[in-house]
């Protein structure tokens, strides 16, 4: 587990003498793997101000009126993160078909991300590489290539397309183009804003950060766009389309902004990590919601998945669904052999042998690997010799 320190100050001149009206998102957001410890705002002036969460993002806004003259924000919190970690290698793309209905806006073309321009660059560049995690990190990879991070370079009208031409901006700039190239090829993408954590001080004193949420495997997982920072140590403040929809400040009225102060430290202690790369895919959003018994309601999509990844070329051998668990477990478990069953064999008319938890065992001494926990499944292609191995 991660826990930051966060301390924030803001500061503003407002020069109408009618005031002026602020939104704000720059309070943790508190998802099933964020949790806020402790938080604490201040503001020079004596207004009233409504923070309200989004139900559907977690995102927390903070709106006010604030009266000519000076302006003083201080956030201060102290945030526990529990990331979520998955094996790259076993998250994939989800069919537009199984989408949940709050992902599917993530993959249309918004203000900042004009993916619907950029659908050839997309194919030609990542149509025929592997659909997956791996996929993501190409593009990750490929805008770090093609695009220079320079401070002070862009503007807030900068677009996608934008950045693509001019080859220079800020995280936010790789961000967008980032976004983009996923929802070319259909995959949902997010903006996600925080901290700079794990910058390097040549790039300028700590600052907000854009970075990107990928939906594979039926949850959000982060990518630094820019890799400037470390994603462990990203404290996340809201999501959205794009960055219109998460501003850290948005400003109706005549006002001057000062550049933020933002200061951000992992504590230590017992139990505590510090924040480092690492080869995990990292989440702070909650997974797919649980059916009646517990059973992930991702069934039928993996097995979906494992189906479409078998040609009848691949059927020399029967394939394998291993469903290990307790004896009430049980029930589950042949529920998930019921549908597979069906769909292999409407699909290839592949032959299908089950087995349990001394099956799984011996597969994974075989393989090297650990043995599978009790609620874990796994589905063994023909190929389980190069440890291609899909978790349902």
């Amino acid at each position: 587990m991660v826990r930051l320190e966060l301390d924030l100050a803001l500061a503003y001149e407002i020069r109408d003498p009618n005031g002026a009206d602020f939104v704000f998102n720059i309070h943790a957001a508190e998802t099933p793997h964020q949790r806020v410890r402790s938080e604490q705002l201040t503001l020079s002036q004596p207004v009233a101000s409504e923070l309200r969460a989004d139900p559907a993002t977690a995102t927390r806004f903070l709106r006010l009126h604030a009266s000519a003259g000076p302006l003083r924000v201080g956030y201060t919190a102290t945030v526990d993160i529990d990331h979520h970690l998955a094996d790259p290698d076993s998250l994939a793309e989800v069919p537009v078909r199984l989408l949940p209905l709050d992902v599917v806006p993530y993959i249309y073309p918004s203000r900042y991300c004009e993916s619907d321009r950029l659908l050839k660059l997309a194919s030609d560049e990542f149509g025929q590489l592997f659909h997956g995690h791996s996929r993501v990190l190409a593009i990750q990879h490929w805008v770090q290539k093609h695009v220079t991070f320079a401070s002070n370079t862009t503007d807030a009208s900068t677009s996608a397309t934008d950045t693509l031409i001019e080859r220079v901006g800020v995280c936010r700039d790789f961000t967008h183009l980032m976004i983009a190239l996923c929802r070319a090829l259909s995959i949902p993408a997010r903006v996600a804003t925080g901290t700079d954590y794990g910058a390097s001080a040549a790039l300028g004193p700590p600052d907000f950060h854009a970075y990107v949420e990928v939906y594979l495997g039926h949850r959000w997982y982060l990518f630094d766009a820019s890799g400037t920072g470390i994603p462990m140590g990203f404290m996340r403040f809201g999501t959205g389309r794009d960055a219109a929809d998460v501003a850290f400040a948005t400003i109706f009225g005549d006002v001057v902004a000062m550049a933020p102060r933002i200061d951000v430290r992992a504590l230590e202690g017992e139990g505590l990590e510090t924040p480092h790369h690492r080869r995990e895919a990292l989440s702070t959003a909650g997974g797919p919601a649980p059916e009646g018994g517990g059973r992930p309601i991702a069934r039928r999509w993996l097995a979906h998945q494992a189906a479409a990844r078998l040609t009848p070329s691949d059927a020399r051998e029967p394939v394998l669904l291993l469903a290990p668990g307790r004896p009430r477990q049980r029930k589950s478990a042949r529920c998930a052999e019921h549908v597979t069953r069906r769909l292999f064999d409407r699909r290839h008319r592949l032959p299908l042998r089950f087995g349990g938890d001394r099956a799984a065992r011996g597969i994974r001494r075989r393989m090297g690997g650990a043995e599978p926990h009790a609620h874990e499944r796994v589905l063994l292609e023909p190929w389980v010799a190069h440890r291609d191995v899909v978790l349902v």
